[in-house]
């Protein structure tokens, strides 16, 4: 994701899938406690439905919008941890498997915790 990018201005912005199809709006964005950076966002796929957390890296912030590159399907199946609650490296861990991605170097992966970037109105 672009780096010069405030992540509070993602929440409230839509998110989408590599095929533009609308999975919902972003909810929160997690932090790396250790860098501050940016590491994943929640997106709410629905009104009475559940946050789904989505990678900040690869995706992109596109036209005011977030553009995840991966299937509306996959998404909706990531794990499900809650939301307003750090990630904890096993939680992480599993977000990684999921998307298929490449996890975090071994020497940082054990001290590495995610806390929420709370919304812009709290």
């Amino acid at each position: 994701m672009q780096t010069d990018i405030d992540p509070r201005s993602l929440i409230g912005r839509k998110a989408f899938d590599r095929e533009g199809t609308k999975i919902g709006t972003v909810d929160e964005v997690y932090l790396d406690d250790a860098t501050g950076v940016p590491e994943w966002a929640a997106v709410r796929t629905g009104l009475f439905s559940r946050d789904a957390f989505v990678p900040l890296e690869p995706s992109e912030f596109v036209k005011d919008a977030l553009r995840v590159p991966f299937d509306r399907a996959l998404i909706k199946d990531a794990p499900d941890f809650g939301v307003g609650r750090h990630l904890s490296p096993e939680q992480e861990l599993q977000l990684y498997r999921h998307y298929g991605l490449d996890s975090p170097p071994e020497e940082t992966a054990p001290d590495r915790d995610f806390g929420r970037l709370a919304g812009q109105d709290e």
